[in-house]
């Protein structure tokens, strides 16, 4: 059998670092995020047999190994463990994405949540979207001890517009904004993406931002705060301008929080998009480098276009479905049965399918 899972990235707005469990765990959390027509794609099938490897994994590297324990890639591998797959199964993954790694749109989530539905699918029980995202907060969190929110994971299995609240039990409530349709449509037109053309790995920013949580309290309440007045900003029908004002007042308390979230280069960028007509904007994902999210009236775009010329512009639409199976090819077991030879190890099978007069 083979499948393809769909995963969204995602954009959030408003509360990223109240997700981190050291936070969320003593004092509770909120996010603004969404899900958006950009994605990750992995296919998955049983390995045939007839080669020496037992797993084939291709990513921006392409392994070919005999056991789980051989696997460079890390959430392949202690994926593959926690869904309980024996060395002797082989597996085949191929992993595609519509945007970089380590930049900011939620990659490392998208990937795990993907990977395990694909994988649950595999094993003939695909995942529901709440626990899809439980077992990708485990896998990040837990089995991989990734410095990474919890955000993410919900974000990119459940997909739409939501608000997230983290609970001090753990416990994690998911609910989508009841927008007016137009409403969430203006505002996705005053929204553009700039790709600033480098990458961070995520972890090694927010394990120094987690150290500063502890002292930053007054200023990650106030940004769970702006998760309640935006919601209920794109609730009402109000001044959506606002909504830019946040996001330059939010930005404002994330770059406080730690050095490392911004550089020189990245506060030229943003002063520079302020100057041409954003109202407010932020660095996606834990910060350094990666998109860059402004909120900018459509009469003022194309100035800043204009200003960034050595950005890519990367045009983007809210979607709403989220992680999901979008193909399930199950042809091959019809055409093809599953071959289950009689002992022995894979090199020695397909040893044997060298030598035998059917392969002469």
């Amino acid at each position: 059998m083979i499948y393809i899972t769909k995963t969204p990235f995602r954009i959030s707005f408003f509360g990223g670092g109240t997700d981190y469990p050291t936070w969320y765990l003593r004092h509770s959390g909120a996010v603004l995020c969404t899900s958006i027509d950009k994605y990750c794609y992995i296919t998955c099938r049983t390995f045939p047999p007839f080669f020496p490897d037992a797993y084939r994994i291709v990513w921006s590297h392409i392994e070919n190994v005999s056991s789980i324990a051989e696997i460079l890639h890390p959430a392949v591998r202690e994926g593959l463990r926690m869904m309980n797959f024996a060395n002797e199964r082989g597996v085949e993954i191929h992993h595609q994405g519509d945007l970089p790694a380590r930049s900011g749109m939620g990659s490392s989530s998208a990937f795990a949540n993907g990977l395990l539905l694909a994988l649950s699918a595999l094993q003939g029980a695909p995942l529901d979207k709440v626990t899809l995202y439980l077992r990708s907060i485990e896998l990040e969190q837990e089995r991989l001890k990734e410095s990474v929110g919890s955000q993410d994971q919900v974000a990119t299995a459940v997909g739409g517009m939501n608000l997230v609240r983290f609970r001090t039990d753990g416990a994690i409530e998911v609910q989508p904004l009841h927008a007016h349709p137009l409403r969430l449509a203006a505002l996705n037109r005053s929204l553009m993406l700039f790709f600033t053309g480098t990458s961070r790995l995520a972890s090694s920013i927010a394990s120094e931002l987690i150290g500063s949580l502890a002292e930053k309290g007054p200023v990650l309440e106030r940004m769970m705060e702006m998760v309640q007045q935006a919601a209920e900003l794109l609730r009402g029908d109000g001044d959506l301008d606002e909504f830019g004002r946040l996001l330059h007042e939010g930005w404002l308390l994330k770059r406080s929080i730690s050095p490392a979230i911004s550089t020189p280069a990245i506060d030229e960028i943003y002063a520079t998009a302020r100057r041409h007509g954003a109202l407010g904007g932020k660095l996606l994902g834990a910060g350094g480098a990666g998109f860059m999210l402004f909120y900018a009236p459509p009469d003022a775009q194309d100035a800043l276009r204009a200003a960034l010329p050595h950005l890519l512009h990367v045009p983007f639409r809210f979607e709403s479905k989220g992680a999901r199976l979008i193909q399930n090819d199950d042809e091959a077991d019809t055409a093809l049965p599953e071959w289950r030879p009689r002992g022995g190890s894979r090199a020695a099978r397909h040893s044997a399918l060298a030598t035998s007069p059917a392969a002469e």
